[in-house]
C-alpha cells in the first residue's frame, strides 16, 4: 500500500463499480456535479476536468495504463481496464470486499492499519467522489458555520468505517445525517402524507470545515471552497468548539416520535426495530464511539 493506491481505493469506494468478466475487469468511478456552478459562479466541469490531468497524473502510473476519461451534462467518469490477474486488480478487490458496487462495496479491515498519510489519501479520494462544501453546508443556521458534507447512498456500514477512520486521524465528525426514519423524517409529515419511504434517503456525514483541512481534496474547485470557508468559519468558531467529539460533548436529544419506518427490512440488523432519539445513540450502536 502506498498514497497513491489508498487515493484510489478511496475513490472506488466513494463512487466506483467493477464490472468484472472471465478474464478482465473494468473500473469506473464517477465524479458527479452537485451543482454546475460553484457558489462564486465558476463552471465547475471546466475545473473538474483540469483537476482531471493531476488525478491522472497520479494514479497512471500506478495502474500502468492510461485511464479512460468520458465527461457528460452531469458528472465525469475516469475508468481503466485490466486483467483480472494483475495486481492492481487483485489487490482494490482485496480491500473492498465482495460487493462491485459503491453501495454493496466494504472498507477492508486492513485499512485501518494504514499510516496516517495513507488514511488521509484514502478519504481524499473518497471526498473527491462524494464530498460537497458550498456555502449552504452550514451548522444550525449560523453564518460562518461551514461543513464538508461526505454523502454515502444506501451503504451503512462504510457510514460508520468513514467515521471511526476520520477518528483515527484526529478529525472529528460534527454530526450524522442517517439515513433513518427518526432523522430523516422525525415528526412523521412525511409518512402521514403518505410518502412512506421519504426517510430511505443518503447518509450525511458532516465535518467542520477547517477541521477537514488536513484531508483536503484534489478537485480544485472543491478546495479552494474549503480553504475559504474554513478561513470563514475561524471568524465565527475556535478551534477549541469544533475539534470535540460527540462523547467530549453534553449529550443533546430531543424526543422524537416512533416511525413505522424503524422495523423496515432494509436497516441493519442490530438497529432494526429500534427507536433513536439522537444521531449519537445510532452511531454509537453501530459502532463510532470512543
Amino acid at each position: 500500500m502506498n498514497t497513491e493506491m489508498a487515493y484510489l481505493i478511496g475513490m472506488i469506494l466513494g463512487n466506483g463499480e467493477l464490472q468484472q468478466g472471465t478474464r478482465e475487469t473494468t473500473v469506473t468511478i464517477d465524479l458527479p456535479y452537485k451543482n454546475l456552478s460553484t457558489d462564486d459562479c465558476k463552471d465547475v466541469p471546466v475545473y473538474v476536468k483540469a483537476s482531471i490531468v493531476d488525478i491522472r497524473g497520479v494514479l497512471e502510473p500506478l495502474l500502468g495504463s492510461i485511464m479512460t476519461v468520458t465527461q457528460s451534462e452531469h458528472s465525469t467518469k475516469l475508468s481503466f481496464s485490466k486483467p483480472n490477474s494483475e495486481y492492481v486488480i487483485r489487490e482494490i478487490i482485496r480491500y473492498i470486499g465482495a460487493g462491485r458496487h459503491h453501495k454493496t462495496m466494504s472498507m477492508s479491515r486492513e485499512l485501518f492499519s494504514l499510516t496516517k498519510e495513507e488514511k488521509k489519501s484514502l478519504i481524499r479520494g473518497l471526498a473527491d467522489t462524494t464530498g460537497y462544501i458550498r456555502k449552504s453546508n452550514i451548522a444550525f443556521g449560523k453564518s460562518g458555520c461551514h461543513r464538508v458534507y461526505i454523502e454515502i447512498p444506501g451503504n451503512w456500514q462504510l457510514v460508520i468505517d468513514i467515521a471511526n477512520l476520520l477518528k483515527d486521524i484526529d478529525i472529528p465528525v460534527h454530526t450524522i445525517d442517517f439515513g433513518h426514519p427518526n432523522f430523516r423524517d422525525a415528526s412523521l409529515k412525511k409518512y402521514n402524507n403518505g410518502q412512506l419511504l421519504y426517510w430511505k434517503k443518503e447518509h450525511q456525514i458532516k465535518i467542520f470545515a477547517n477541521e477537514f483541512l488536513p484531508v483536503g481534496f484534489n478537485i480544485v474547485h472543491k478546495q479552494e471552497a474549503l480553504e475559504k470557508y474554513a478561513n470563514e468559519l475561524l471568524m465565527y468558531l475556535s478551534p477549541s468548539t469544533t475539534h470535540k467529539f460527540y462523547w467530549e460533548k453534553p449529550a443533546r436529544k430531543k424526543k422524537k416520535e416512533r416511525h413505522p419506518g424503524e422495523s423496515d427490512p432494509s436497516l441493519p440488523k442490530v438497529i432494526r426495530g429500534k427507536h433513536f432519539d439522537s444521531w449519537t445513540e445510532l452511531a454509537n450502536c453501530l459502532g463510532y464511539e470512543e
